[in-house]
């Protein structure tokens, strides 16, 4: 296998600028602690708390209808009266923004949500900062990804009651860790050719949240790639309940004590997701 680890220093200092740049994407004024609302749509018009318009979704796709003096800035344009989103494609998320907000439409197991990113979230503004245990080497280790004879759909509950996320898993990653031969189902990554891996293990519920996600680079040619547990990381769930996160599949929990990655945060945002308004964070 080709995958190494580089030398202490380095990969302790990348790790540290991984996780910088982690807290910033998550801590950024539109990012996911900003979330104060969330709204799942149907064809009956609603209100999104915070945000302009009534919001429903049918033939058309998402529609938001403003009121006079309501507007809307869509793709760099100003827009008012009725306004079309359409349909969106599986998982896709759009953003336009109100104000200081952004307001983010969104395919999710199936269905439509609006969920509303305020700077001002009471979560975003007190955020102490995730902690995690220090980048340690041993955790950095060779693996192989296997691909299945064709991608298998791969049905995951999300952490929403009544919301079901599908994934064409393409293979599994294989490596040994402590010992022991582990392998882990994987879907498809945010770019094409990286992989995703949600897991569970032996800290789950303890000093880790439930589950965590680990984001793989494309494979070498002979299927080689580095299984860096020290990025195991939180997803949005674990700072929100304002969050529609899969779960792992069954067979993603790792028999032993992963003492690697983000931990538990120290906040958590406190919401319940509705079919008519959103109750907001606290």
């Amino acid at each position: 296998m080709t995958a190494t680890v580089p030398g202490t220093e380095t990969f302790v200092r990348e790790w540290e600028e991984w996780h910088r740049q982690k807290e910033a994407v998550l801590a950024s004024p539109h990012g996911f602690l900003a979330v104060t609302a969330l709204v799942w749509l149907d064809e009956q018009p609603t209100e999104v708390p915070g945000a302009p318009g009534r919001w429903s979704a049918g033939e058309q796709g998402v529609v938001v209808t403003l009121a006079d003096g309501e507007e809307l800035v869509v793709d760099g344009q100003p827009v008012t009266g009725e306004h079309v989103f359409g349909h969106l494609g599986l998982r896709e998320s759009v953003l336009s923004t109100a104000g200081d907000s952004a307001v983010e439409v969104a395919e999710r197991g199936g269905r439509y949500v609006v969920r509303l990113r305020d700077p001002q979230s009471p979560l975003r503004l007190g955020y102490p900062g995730t902690p995690a245990y220090p980048a340690d080497p041993r955790w950095a280790v060779p693996g192989r990804f296997v691909p299945f004879d064709a991608p298998r759909p791969t049905p995951v509950p999300g952490v929403l009651e009544g919301v079901q996320h599908v994934y064409d898993a393409p293979g599994r990653i294989e490596f040994e860790l402590e010992g022991r031969q582990l392998s882990l189902t994987a879907f498809p990554g945010h770019t094409p050719g990286a992989l995703s891996v949600l897991f569970s293990d032996e800290t789950s519920g303890r000093t880790t949240y439930p589950f965590r996600s680990l984001q793989l680079p494309p494979p070498d040619a002979d299927g080689s790639v580095l299984v860096d547990l020290n990025r195991a990381a939180n997803l949005p769930c674990a700072y929100t309940d304002l969050a529609t996160c899969p779960t792992p599949p069954a067979e993603n929990r790792l028999p032993l004590a992963v003492e690697a990655g983000e931990k538990t945060p120290l906040g958590r945002g406190v919401g319940r997701p509705t079919d008519r308004g959103a109750v907001l964070e606290v």
